[in-house]
């Protein structure tokens, strides 16, 4: 692999571990290339969590030779906004890039990075909430936690709503939002969504309704 594209994807490593899905489409596509063994397969899909088997991915890549990133990209089809930042930022002479909160020079979110801050600073309705409690599965209780409710305060979520899971969450989301007043926003949700190792895309229903 190039050395720029080597430090490219070594550049972007956590942020790539946060957004791509890499189980459903992208293993299998650089499998069919030859870019990945039948080891190097079983290797990935072992690890426990999508952001390891991404990690491991991009371990693998760069001593996969010099097809290995041009098949990467081509491997992004469901993740085309990521594939057009990559490109867009190898044809940025060096010294030009912006560069945002998260230090790296491009977001690659999807949705979130090109939501403007007005959006982003909002604080989400209950109805907002309510779709979100309905998107998230069991990891609900560490985003809650990253959120920075207590243990006792899980506790009489779950006791509360012993029969609907969704009812916890969602009690826990509006306690969240009611204890952090105008500082419970879209972009902290996306920082602890991400942060519990659940991908942004869950947030996409709700940000698309405010978008519309």
């Amino acid at each position: 692999m190039d050395p720029v594209h080597k430090a490219l994807l070594r550049k972007h490593r956590l942020d790539l571990c946060g957004q791509l899905l890499v189980s459903d489409t992208i293993v299998p596509f650089l499998y069919q290339e030859n870019v990945l063994t039948d080891s190097q397969v079983e290797d990935i899909e072992s690890q426990p969590t999508n952001r390891q088997k991404t990690l491991k991915l991009l371990d693998i890549l760069p001593s996969r030779g010099p097809r290995a990133f041009e098949s990467f990209l081509r491997s992004l089809e469901d993740f085309s906004w990521i594939r057009d930042r990559l490109l867009q930022e190898l044809q940025t002479p060096p010294g030009t890039r912006s560069t945002g909160e998260s230090g790296f020079p491009l977001c690659l979110s999807s949705d979130v990075c090109h939501l403007p801050d007005t959006i982003l600073q909002k604080v989400p309705s209950d109805q907002e909430l309510s779709r979100l409690a309905s998107r998230l599965g069991p990891e609900w209780e560490s985003v809650l936690m990253d959120l920075g409710l207590s243990a006792e305060a899980l506790f009489r979520c779950r006791s509360d709503h012993s029969l609907s899971t969704h009812g916890a969450v969602l009690a826990g989301l509006v306690q969240w939002r009611c204890s952090q007043g105008k500082k419970a926003t879209f972009q902290k949700l996306m920082q602890s969504l991400q942060a519990a190792d659940v991908h942004p895309s869950v947030l996409d229903d709700i940000l698309n309704v405010r978008k519309t």
